[in-house]
């Protein structure tokens, strides 16, 4: 069992390091010579397809109808595994770009791609200053590219649904734009936090309808997009 845990991890690593040297320099001509960072978004498509299908995780997506073509979200997802973000990328059918913490800018080659591909980074030891540049930062992406943000601020190590910290809802009250809450259920189970040993199985993608932010403080944001996302939470 202890060899099996090992082979898994070797494989997974092995994939993710072979996958960030084949598309890191495809990802950064296309972010550079785009505008947009489209074309770079497409190519996060292509790593979290192979390394989702290399592990053996289906994809199923439940509420796509709730995303009005065109419309820029902020989206808000649980977060409990590394699966979590290829889950999304493929599941949401949509442009956004990540607000990531600024310690994965400095991961070789894999934080050059993110910079490139117009992605927002922030220090959150800066408080209210990396508020502000993290709302600047979303006046200045393209017409309907999102935002998508892990409110609960790092990955569940139980698979509950953790409290959420309030930047993203202030960042969706500021701008005024929809919020899109989604829940994800499956990743724990493949893939949990403190291990690179994956189980082989179904992830579920559940996309939430959109909440207006217009008119609700980021108390009654919080409370509404949390019991939404921790209502949908469930172990397969």
């Amino acid at each position: 069992m202890v060899v099996l845990k090992w082979i898994k991890s070797i494989w997974l690593v092995f994939w993710g390091v072979a996958l960030t040297l084949i598309l890191f320099l495809p990802i950064v001509v296309c972010a550079l010579m785009g505008r947009r960072g489209d074309a770079a978004f497409h190519g996060t498509q292509v790593y979290a397809w192979v390394i989702l299908k290399v592990a053996g995780v289906r994809l199923r997506v439940r509420g796509r109808e709730n995303i009005r073509p065109g419309q820029r979200y902020v989206i808000l997802s649980n977060h409990t595994s590394y699966f979590d973000p290829p889950a999304l990328v493929l599941s949401l059918g949509l442009q956004y770009r990540w607000v990531i913490k600024k310690e994965l800018r400095k991961v070789p080659l894999f934080g050059l791609a993110l910079a490139t591909s117009r992605n927002l980074f922030i220090d959150r030891s800066k408080g209210s200053d990396a508020m502000r540049s993290i709302q600047e930062g979303v006046a200045q992406l393209p017409d309907g590219t999102g935002v998508l943000l892990f409110p609960e601020g790092t990955r569940s190590r139980d698979g509950q649904v953790a409290p959420f910290k309030k930047g993203g809802f202030v960042i969706a009250s500021d701008s005024g734009l929809p919020i899109l809450p989604v829940t994800i259920n499956g990743s724990h189970e493949r893939l949990p936090k403190g291990t690179a040993a994956f189980r082989p199985g179904e992830i579920e993608v559940v996309i939430h309808p959109p909440v207006e932010t217009s008119g609700r403080t980021v108390e009654e944001l919080m409370s509404t997009v949390h019991k939404q996302v921790a209502e949908a939470r469930r172990t397969l």
